[in-house]
């Protein structure tokens, strides 16, 4: 027969496996929160696809953990609904401004000017680690796609702020999508303050117009275009930032409308500059270049 104490033992054990167990599976389930925390595509509530970005525990020093994603050679868009009859609605929130060209500048800078209610955001883009990116981003101001539209959605776990919405549900969009671009694998955090990189369904090749600021170091994972880096009016995404939100995708996907609305007024582009402009004080200092590599 067993000893008391044995029975014990065996008591203590069977305590210490559950507890262990308990813990593993809340790890696993606060992992799963984790990862259903932002985006932009086309299916729900920040459908466009069912956005979403996803949180990783960044932490420590930087260090490389990969090789930035390769540049495209050729930008390919993608339109979701060509298939569809003509006489059939888009969805809503959706809306057709045709494509950008596909023979789009490969170096030099340009710089995206946000004109917005509460002053200007100015976002420069390296052309040669995201041609298509910025060619998509010109584009859509260019049809004054962003025009009075609000940042809808303010996700203050990763210190992003979402923008590019029409509809401003996290819905809405162009009708294309296109393929990822300098995608920050390399560096940890991969999101720094003062850089702007596109949202999407949470699939390789998902961009479509929505995109987000980040105002402080960021736990996102690198899966998202880095297309840009605000040099002037980062304060002003901070103020917005810091004034909270309203919890209306907490349910879903995680923030809510910002307390602090922001509207687009409208959005202008610089012609193809050599050398990177000045840094606003107040904003800071453009990254150095990645090193990428053209797509075979």
């Amino acid at each position: 027969m067993s000893s008391e104490r044995d029975l014990r033992q065996r008591a203590a054990a069977r305590a210490r496996l559950e507890r262990e167990m308990a813990a593993r599976q809340e790890a696993a389930r606060r992992k799963r929160l984790m990862q259903a925390r932002i985006g932009a595509g086309v299916a729900a509530v920040v459908v466009l696809g069912a956005v979403i970005w996803i949180i990783a525990a960044a932490g420590g020093e930087e260090e490389p953990v990969a090789s930035p994603s390769p540049t495209p050679s050729e930008c390919e868009w993608i339109n979701e609904y060509a298939d569809q009859p003509s006489e059939s609605p888009l969805p809503e929130g959706v809306e057709d401004v045709g494509t950008p060209p596909t023979d789009v500048p490969r170096s030099g800078y340009r710089i995206f000017t946000f004109e917005t209610n509460l002053g200007v955001i100015k976002v420069e883009s390296d052309l040669s680690k995201t041609p298509c990116t910025a060619a998509s981003i010109a584009h859509l101001a260019e049809q004054d796609f962003y025009d009075d539209t609000t940042c809808h959605r303010l996700v203050p776990d990763i210190f992003a702020l979402q923008c590019g919405d029409p509809s401003g549900t996290g819905r809405g969009g162009a009708t294309y999508r296109f393929a990822d671009e300098n995608l920050p694998l390399d560096r940890l955090p991969a999101y720094k303050a003062g850089d702007v990189a596109m949202a999407n369904t949470g699939m390789p090749g998902s961009n479509g117009s929505q995109f987000f600021f980040i105002w402080d170091a960021s736990q996102l994972q690198g899966n998202y275009s880095l297309w840009g880096r605000v040099i002037e009016g980062l304060d002003i995404v901070k103020e917005v930032g810091e004034a909270g939100h309203d919890n209306a995708f907490e349910a879903e996907a995680g923030g809510g409308h910002p307390n602090k609305e922001i509207r687009i007024i409208d959005v202008t582009v610089s012609e193809v500059m050599d050398t990177p402009a000045e840094v606003a004080t107040s904003a800071p200092a453009t990254p150095e270049p990645t090193t990428t590599s053209a797509a075979s």
